[in-house]
């Protein structure tokens, strides 16, 4: 050992072998430590809960913040020697990534620690535009490096292997027109990974990723990923942690084949210090991006049909209700015509009535309600009737109103029908509704005219004289333009 090696050494073991003397003092409580009022949109805000003295046993889901998205969590303890007294402290640390610039409101909320509960009031949260910084590593550097001789090389540093990767999926590979396909865009950690890495301006990579990944030919729904948390999942017999960062349903509107291209999501990887010193940097920040593989889905045409570019494309069922069963004529009642299932409900149009004297019909209050769970949009589209009827008599409803659509699982066309049946009593409405409109003032004066009969000879002899008379000015005009 040399001389120089051998002070750093005699320098270190006392202050080591000091570190590893007990903690005294009582268990500290619990506390919430929040981020920043004002963060760039390049930069994370962050809840931290902290513990002194005390292991972080058990602890609540953090809160979910509008406008910003859960994006990781990370760990840090420290020990502190004042007057000669030991403190330790552990934090769990919640970064969010805010989404766009503005104002956001962080809402007071409570969180159970160690089985106690500990609050925040919350506060404003306000996002700038994107700033200009030097990457930052608060292991990259350590206060005794100017003392042993400056900062360390790359050589001493390893860049441990991973295999990592980025997928855009979807669950399907060929659709027809308007049918609905999922389609996410993950990165997957395998079990046994060592590589350390950490989020790279995840809102600002997002935003770019997505204009690049959205077709333009396709309706969008979106899953509204809020919370990036990792699912464990299986891939060819081999374990994998997913992180979805963004997932939708995609409806196309022709049959033009949708490309999604390949994209890069830039990741921060730490590569790790060769040996493990007691005091110094362990690990120096790198950067690495990942590709995704580019994804084709075909679309295809409905089948002939009539209403072939007319229908919606899903699974649905109707639901119906009707006021009353017992009508009379000239009386209104309330029909409710409900399509609800799975399919770009948004799309759902109301059925066509056929043209009737038997009933007026007013146009329909329309409610749309629309779910984004699981994986599947879902909802429906309520159509509330006004219907009078004129005639009386038994009706099937099934004739009046019937709704056609597409199911892509049985490849066929299907329709909804209406299956009440009810009866009408009274007098017919059908005159006194004619007698209820005016016809206009050629109407009213039918009867102030005469109604004698006219010869219509009389106006006959007039064209023919009127026919010859034209015919000799013709003659004489072209006469005197010859002669001239």
């Amino acid at each position: 050992m040399t001389k120089t090696k051998a002070s750093r050494f005699l320098l270190l073991t006392p202050i080591f072998l000091f570190l590893l003397l007990p903690a005294y003092g009582q268990e500290g409580e619990a506390r919430i430590e929040l981020g920043p009022s004002e963060v760039a949109l390049n930069e994370a805000f962050t809840i931290a809960v902290t513990v002194e003295n005390s292991r972080l046993r058990s602890l609540d889901n953090f809160p979910d913040i509008p406008g910003l998205i859960k994006s990781g969590t990370t760990s840090s303890s420290s020990t502190n020697i004042v007057n000669g007294k030991m403190t330790q402290t552990q934090s769990i640390i919640q970064n969010y990534v805010p989404e766009q610039e503005g104002t956001f409101t962080l809402k007071g909320f409570s969180m159970k620690v160690n089985g106690s509960t500990i609050s925040s009031p919350g506060k404003k949260i306000t996002v700038g535009p994107p700033r200009q910084r030097r990457a930052y590593d608060p292991f990259s550097r350590s206060p005794w490096e100017d003392f042993f001789g400056g900062p360390r090389e790359e050589k001493d540093f390893l860049d441990i292997n991973d295999d990592v990767f980025l997928a855009l999926t979807t669950d399907q590979d060929e659709v027809y027109k308007g049918e609905g396909f999922n389609t996410s865009l993950a990165l997957y950690v395998p079990e046994d990974n060592r590589a350390s890495f950490k989020w790279f301006e995840l809102g600002e990579q997002l935003n770019g990723i997505l204009k690049r990944i959205k077709p333009a030919n396709c309706w969008e729904e979106s899953f509204n990923v809020t919370s990036i948390e990792g699912k464990p999942i299986t891939i060819q017999q081999k374990r994998f942690t997913q992180y979805t960062i963004y997932k939708a349903t995609f409806f196309p509107n022709n049959t033009k084949t949708i490309n999604f291209p390949s994209v890069g999501l830039k990741m921060v990887k730490f590569k790790e210090s060769r040996n493990s010193p007691y005091f110094g940097p362990y690990r120096k920040e790198s950067f690495k991006t990942f590709y995704s593989k580019p994804k084709t889905v075909r679309v295809k045409d409905l089948p002939e049909h009539p209403f072939k570019n007319r229908v919606s494309v899903g699974e649905y069922k109707l639901e119906e209700a009707i006021s009353s069963t017992q009508l009379n004529t000239g009386e209104s009642f309330e029909y409710s015509f409900k399509i609800a299932g799975k399919g770009d409900i948004q799309y759902i149009q109301p059925p066509q009535l056929p043209e009737s004297d038997q009933f007026d019909f007013y146009k329909p209050q329309l409610k749309t309600n629309i779910s984004r769970r699981g994986g599947t949009v879902s909802g429906y589209q309520l159509m509330d009737y006004q219907v009078i009827p004129n005639e009386p008599g038994t009706y099937d409803w099934g004739d009046y109103f019937k709704w056609i659509y597409f199911n892509p699982r049985t490849e066929k066309y299907e329709t909804l029908a209406s299956e009440i049946t009810f009866e009408v009593t009274g007098e017919s409405k059908k005159n006194e509704y004619i007698l209820a409109n005016d016809m206009g003032s050629f109407y009213d004066t039918m009867n102030d005219q005469d109604n004698q009969l006219i010869s219509r000879q009389q106006d006959e002899y007039i064209k023919i004289f009127a026919n010859i008379f034209i015919l000799i000015m013709l003659v004489l005009t072209a006469v005197f333009i010859f002669r001239k």
